[in-house]
């Protein structure tokens, strides 16, 4: 019922969106996706995906993200025989609307997130919030914004037990246009909770190849304060995808 209540909610969110037709210029969305394959003495399957569109309206400002990691390994069990085990498999989805007011780089925000990780500690991780959003600054060069407010979380751990509470959401995003063809973005997000506190952080380095094609370096960190015996707190992704601008 929780999973469900969640993805309704991020639904919600990007079906609140107002829509303005002479405002569609205003969207951009771009498209990420890498795959590695490997065979011989070590055979690995490994595949992520994900968009990320933004769009900016008289009174709205607002990002969605989608993201999705699966990895599979050859694996020689006890007795010598080969055997294929999935060895990462996470999704996770966000929407966040900002309401402008009557100084646009003073936002009212709302936000909705779904992340299901098959083997970290929780089986799922969602999360909505309110607040304050502040865009610090913004020119062709560089931009800084901020949001903060107060939300509640959902959660259930791999033994069934739920984890749910009041948490405080703090974020923000730096971006810096290195020059015409590269790019430097570093994202930061923590939810504190009295039970558990998730944290995550993506630094990324990106540059154009040709048109709207460009090879994007990143290192994204996951991080929870209460985890089970046995499992890790932090988990780190060091990826080289390809990123496509579709407008």
């Amino acid at each position: 019922m929780k999973k469900q209540f969640i993805s309704v909610a991020i639904l919600a969110a990007i079906a609140a969106t107002p829509v303005v037709a002479e405002e569609e210029k205003a969207l951009t969305m771009d498209g990420e996706f890498g795959f590695i394959f490997t065979s011989g003495n070590t055979e690995t399957t490994s595949a992520s995906a994900g968009f990320n569109a933004k769009q900016e309206l008289d009174k709205w400002s607002n990002e969605y993200i989608v993201k999705g990691l699966y990895k599979k390994d050859t694996i020689a069990n006890e007795d010598g025989e080969d055997t294929e085990r999935t060895t990462a498999q996470k999704f996770f989805a966000s929407a966040q609307g900002n309401y402008k007011l009557e100084n646009p780089d003073h936002r009212l925000f709302a936000f909705a997130s779904y992340e299901d990780d098959r083997f970290s500690n929780f089986k799922y991780q969602g999360t909505v919030a309110a607040g304050w959003n502040q865009k610090l600054w913004g020119d062709e060069k560089s931009s800084f914004e901020y949001s903060i407010g107060p939300g509640y979380s959902f959660a259930e751990d791999q033994t069934g037990e739920s984890v749910n509470g009041a948490i405080v959401r703090g974020a923000v995003n730096y971006n810096w246009n290195i020059s015409e063809t590269s790019r430097f973005t570093q994202t930061f997000s923590t939810e504190i909770g009295s039970d558990n506190t998730k944290s995550r952080a993506e630094s990324a380095l990106s540059a154009q190849i040709a048109g709207g094609l460009s090879m994007k370096f990143s290192v994204k960190f996951d991080h929870n304060t209460d985890v089970a015996d046995g499992i890790d707190k932090l988990d780190t992704e060091t990826a080289v995808t390809l990123v496509y601008s579709f407008f």
